[in-house]
């Protein structure tokens, strides 16, 4: 261990609470936020402010103070419908599955009603009254530029584990026409088909974009009268949502959400000593992490400077943990991995895409740790994949960091600790 003797008490103290830390509880919880009865919890609807129910009433049972920050979330894409498919290369009729197949592109025009056409590479010929299938080298915009009075665009899509299509939420709005991506082996026949001058497409696209309200929320734990140093615990509790048929259970993600519960859990109950806990369960991830930067920006108005751990997914470890920093995070980061080495879960750098952004950019140290499963926002992303032993991975170095952090904070000396890269630093303790 990277720890000084002096701290030998706090290290068998620490190992005492880091045997509370139960898989059934987290899995229990991963189970019961994957329910179909939650739909997916996108943020802005009847599940999402389900579970958001439910959440709170499980920070306040840990007896912190609990309170729910709406903010708006404007032109949020909505699949209403199934888009209907029809394709006949010129031998063969066939209904590509949506999902698997096809599914509508973020920036596609709301189209309702059936267009059929003949099929055209994008770029070549008359586009008018035909679907232009964009080759996996032209941009979106630049197919703009071929499309005139064309009945839409076909595009390569992104497929994850077990070959479904990812479903996204966050990116630009919707541009002039129905657009359309295909799983890369379906787009690859029909630009063929399409080169060829042969057969047509048939499609729709119902996607809708909406104004909505989601909130995040905030817990508070009792703090000793001496504490002086805040710690701020995250997760996201959304996902894409489930859409007319296709089930997205976003299991992964809830796995960081019981990570967090069950440390805060543990926490709360043995608090490091001068040690202000917080926790936020934010909404809006998966719409560009709008909940993060409205909470960044909330403690930025309030002069809040505390330590943010981000935990994005916890489904699958693989022998480490994904981690990232931001803002003035070294020591922060440093501890995360004298951590990582005490409760045998070593660190693998990687920036990751999520909340963690929002809060570095604000200014925050923070540190961003997952452990993300494949199958993100597809129906693949199931709780029977999330690994219990994962969960207990990732919540005991969440609350070995937060200890560790705290003891340096008191009292050990900033030369007699060894950093994550074998140099003498000081673990971080004061605020940034």
């Amino acid at each position: 261990m990277n720890v000084p003797v002096s701290t030998a008490n706090t290290v068998r103290a620490l190992d005492l609470v880091l045997a509370q830390v139960s898989a059934r509880r987290m899995t229990s919880t991963v189970n019961y936020l994957a329910d179909k009865r939650f739909a997916g919890r996108r943020a802005g609807t009847p599940g999402g402010a389900a579970a958001r129910a439910w959440l709170a009433d499980q920070l306040a049972e840990l007896g912190a103070t609990v309170a729910v920050a709406p903010f708006d979330a404007t032109r949020v894409p909505e699949v209403y419908a199934a888009p209907q498919v029809r394709w006949n290369d010129g031998r063969a009729l066939r209904e590509p599955v949506f999902g698997r197949e096809v599914s509508l592109h973020l920036t596609s025009s709301d189209a309702p009603l059936i267009r059929h056409g003949e099929l055209t590479v994008a770029g070549q010929g008359d586009p008018t009254g035909r679907w232009l299938v964009v080759p996996a080298s032209m941009s979106v915009f630049d197919a703009y530029g071929h499309a005139g009075r064309s009945c839409g665009l076909l595009l390569p899509g992104t497929t994850g584990i077990d070959g479904w299509l990812t479903t996204t939420l966050a990116g630009t709005d919707a541009g002039p026409l129905p657009m359309l991506a295909l799983e890369p082996n379906l787009h690859a026949a029909v630009h063929e088909a399409a080169a060829q001058r042969r057969g047509w497409w048939a499609a729709n696209a119902p996607i809708r974009r909406l104004d909505l309200t989601a909130a995040n929320i905030h817990a508070i734990f009792a703090t000793a009268p001496d504490a002086d140093l805040e710690i701020l615990l995250t997760a996201h509790f959304d996902g894409v949502g489930d859409v007319p048929g296709l089930r997205q259970p976003a299991a992964s993600h809830a796995g960081g959400v019981a990570v967090v519960l069950e440390a805060a859990r543990l926490l709360a109950a043995a608090p490091p000593p001068r040690t202000a806990l917080r926790v936020a369960l934010l909404d809006a991830e998966a719409l560009g992490g709008r909940g993060a930067a409205h909470h960044a920006a909330t403690l930025a108005s309030d002069d809040a400077r505390p330590l943010v751990i981000s935990t994005d997914g916890a489904g699958l470890t693989r022998g480490a943990a994904h981690a990232g920093a931001g803002g003035d995070a070294h020591r922060l980061l440093a501890t995360v991995d004298q951590a990582g080495r005490h409760v045998g879960l070593p660190l693998s750098p990687r920036s990751l895409i999520s909340d963690d952004r929002r809060y570095a950019a604000a200014g925050l140290a923070t540190v961003g740790i997952g452990a993300g499963m494949g199958g993100d926002h597809s129906p693949a992303d199931t709780p029977e994949r999330v690994q219990p032993a994962s969960l207990v991975a990732l919540a005991r170095l969440v609350v070995a960091t937060v200890w560790l952090t705290a003891k340096a904070r008191c009292s050990v000396p900033s030369d007699s600790v060894i950093s994550y890269d074998g140099r003498p630093a000081e673990i971080e303790g004061r605020r940034p």
